[in-house]
Parts: structure tokens; C-alpha cells; sequence
């Protein structure tokens, strides 16, 4: 995926890419894949990166058995090893972004690791009180507000104050991120046809609407929806986001409607992460048959949040510059308008 994505080398244009990996491994798969030119320099200084040019940051030397779709301890703790390297580099701001590959959650377990995915280690790692598990294709975003958990334990994570977390992340999150001004959230309800007024399960009525009328004193938010009727009737299309309660609830409908080019971002950290919207695909592991449009999606949704993160933080300490953007902006619209004229 990796490969084939920066073989497009008017990528270098919009950013100067670093991969956290090793030459051995680069050269292993670049074998693979003879028909692709994918030249790139080593390094492993932060100060000797070139700009317009593959970067790879070598994490380790070893030689270790690659072993393309099969489960692995050596395969783990070596995945695990480029991870902490980079999310160390992101926290030290050696880099602005991170856009990361998937992960085998079985074999990425350790005592030194032991995490459900990235978005529970990202947590750590930046020490957030909360973060929110979004996924993003376009103009379609739908947050989680529980995640990798099994389905039995889900109702007892529902609760008022873990709603009010995930919508305060999910709101700030689309005016500074993605540039939306006065954002509106859809809640979706547990239960099925969101309880049925206390009919089905109790959890809707006593934690969810409580928790969206709390809601409303700081953000537009509506609901809760019946999910099944909410994606039926293209209701997502009315909202800015949805908030799902759980990752079925939420992926399902997201993974259907996307079209295999969505984007799992991290939302509430101090920097930028995010990641394709499907897992490691062992089945066709070192085949050459991996469809790398859902990495390359994530690479521009970082490329974008970074840029929308930046024009918010200075137009918030600069009122003022906005004001003159907007000026502008008019001004060239009208001049356009006259010369079509």
C-alpha cells in the first residue's frame, strides 16, 4: 500500500513523507512489486530529511524473518517497534502528521503493548483525557462512542458523562479540523427504534436524552435516531457528523456508503493522526493485490487537518486577518463575476 501510494511522486508536492519502517523491509516488498519505481533515501536523523523526496526512518537493522499474512510474535513486536518510533517523533513535533498502516491486534499484544488498536494507545501515548474514534469519507463522518469493546459490555459504557465527552470532541473537532462553523451532530440511540420510548431497554431515555439535552446548552445536537431508519431515509446527509454508540452501529452503515475510500481519524489529540478504514487483509498479504485508495485518503485527511488546524489557530489569535480574508475573497468574486461579464 505504502509503495504503491508514493510511486506517485506529485505526492512530494504536497508533503515530504517519512516512513517508519526499515530498508530490509522497503526492499522485501519492493521486490514484490518491480513494476513500481519507488526510490527512496535513509536516514535516520530527523535533521537530514529531504523535502520532495522519500524518506524512510530506519527503526531497526535486524534481520528478522518477514513472513507476508502470517501471524507472528517477531511480525508484532516489529510493527509495534515502527509505531512507537514514529508516535515518539509526532510527540517531540519531529513530524506534523501521522497516517498509520493497520495492525493485527493478536499479535501486537504484548506486556509492553497491550492495546485494543491504535486509538486506545494514542490516548497513552499523548496522556488525553478522551479521544474520539471518527471516521470520515467527504462530507460523511461518523463518530464512535465506544470502540474495539465486546458487544456485552457496551450498555454499561453508555453513559451520561462518556456521551458529553465524545460530542465536546466531536464538535470541537469539526469547526478547528475540518472548518465547519456551528456544526450539527445526529445521536443515534442503543437500543432498537432508540428504545421505544423506554419500551425496548431503558438507556435512551435515561442516559442518552438527558445527555443530548446537556448537550445543547454548547453545540447543535439532535436525537437520538433509530439507527436502522436514521442510514434508510439518508438522514446522515442533514447532520455535519453522527455519533454512534457502537462500532457495528456506526462502521456498518460507514463502511457500506464510503465506497472503500474512508479515513479512521483520532480525534481530541494535540496532533494529527490518521489511518485507512480497514484492517491487514493476511489473505492477500505480499500478492500485490492490496488496493491502497483508503491509505491515500488518509494521507490527504491529514494533510487537510493539518492545513485547517493551522488557518483556525491563526485566524483565532488574529481576528482581524480573518475579516480581511473575507474581504478579499469578495473582492475576487466580484472581479470574476465582471470579467465573465
Amino acid at each position: 500500500m505504502i509503495i504503491k501510494t508514493f510511486a506517485d511522486h506529485r505526492l512530494l508536492e504536497l508533503c515530504t513523507p517519512l516512513i517508519f519502517a526499515s530498508n530490509k523491509l522497503i526492499n522485501f516488498y519492493r521486490k514484490s512489486t518491480p513494476e513500481i519505481p519507488f526510490n527512496y533515501q535513509s536516514t535516520k536523523d530527523f535533521s537530514r530529511v529531504t523535502p520532495k523526496q522519500i524518506n524512510v526512518y530506519n527503526c531497526w537493522e535486524e534481520e528478522i524473518a518477514i513472513l507476508p499474512g502470517q501471524l507472528t510474535d517477531i511480525g508484532g513486536s516489529y510493527a509495534v517497534k515502527s509505531l512507537v518510533t514514529a508516535v515518539e517523533a509526532l510527540r517531540d513535533k519531529k513530524i506534523q502528521g501521522l497516517v498509520t498502516a493497520p495492525i493485527h491486534k493478536k499479535n501486537t499484544q504484548s506486556a509492553a503493548f497491550n492495546f485494543t488498536g491504535h486509538t486506545p494507545y494514542l490516548k497513552h501515548a499523548f496522556n488525553a483525557n478522551d479521544v474520539l474514534m471518527l471516521m470520515v469519507s467527504d462530507n460523511f463522518r461518523v463518530g464512535l462512542a465506544t470502540e474495539h469493546v465486546p458487544v456485552k459490555e457496551i450498555a454499561h459504557l453508555i453513559t451520561r458523562e462518556a456521551i458529553l465527552s465524545k460530542l465536546k470532541i466531536l464538535n470541537d473537532s469539526l469547526t478547528r479540523d475540518f472548518g465547519i462553523d456551528k456544526p450539527r451532530i445526529a445521536v443515534l440511540g442503543l437500543n432498537p427504534h432508540a428504545g421505544d420510548e423506554g419500551l425496548i431497554g431503558k438507556e435512551d431515555e435515561e442516559i442518552i436524552k438527558p445527555a443530548i439535552k446537556d448537550a445543547k446548552h454548547n453545540m447543535l445536537v439532535f436525537g437520538p435516531y433509530s439507527a436502522d431508519a436514521f442510514f434508510a431515509r439518508n438522514y446522515q446527509t442533514r447532520f455535519d457528523a453522527v455519533l454512534a454508540m457502537y462500532h457495528d452501529q456506526g462502521l456498518i452503515p460507514f463502511k457500506s456508503l464510503s465506497s472503500g475510500e474512508g479515513v479512521n481519524y483520532t480525534a481530541g489529540l494535540p496532533m494529527v493522526r490518521t489511518s485507512p478504514d480497514h484492517g491487514t487483509a493476511f489473505d492477500i498479504a505480499g500478492k500485490n493485490k492490496a488496493d491502497n485508495a483508503s491509505f491515500l485518503s488518509a494521507l490527504y485527511t491529514c494533510i487537510d487537518i493539518i492545513r485547517n488546524r493551522q488557518e483556525f489557530d491563526e485566524n483565532r489569535s488574529n481576528p482581524l486577518k480573518k475579516m480581511g480574508a473575507i474581504v478579499i475573497g469578495n473582492a475576487v468574486d466580484e472581479k470574476i463575476e465582471g470579467n465573465r461579464g
